[in-house]
């Protein structure tokens, strides 16, 4: 039996009855059912992504990492390079990479 024994040394079977009763406090009634196949609103178009001149430079501006061996630093820059490359391959593939003429004008539909 791998059941945890409580204080007193019981089995934690809820011999004393308090632990196999449980109190319904806050609950008013059923709630409504949600219904998950509602019609949504269109999402909008999306940005286009300006992929990063260099994917690491976050990874870099928060110092070495706290992991033992010396090219724990190396890998993880390797692993963020290869996730930011594939990152681009699917915008690439979806069309949504911005074009060398679009990197300025991104920010200004905001305006």
């Amino acid at each position: 039996m791998n059941q945890p024994r409580n204080a007193k040394g019981g089995g934690g079977g809820g011999q004393n009855g308090q632990s196999s009763r449980r109190r319904r406090s806050g609950r008013k009634g059923k709630s409504k059912p949600v219904d998950l196949w509602r019609p949504v609103p269109p999402l909008p178009e999306p940005e286009p992504i300006v992929p990063a001149g260099d994917p690491t430079a976050l990874i870099r501006s928060l110092g070495e990492p706290p992991l033992p061996g010396a090219g724990a630093e190396m890998a993880i820059a390797t692993v963020v390079a290869r996730a930011a490359g594939l990152a681009e391959a699917l915008a690439r593939v979806g069309g949504l990479v911005a074009e060398d003429g679009d990197d300025e004008s991104v920010g200004e539909d905001a305006a």
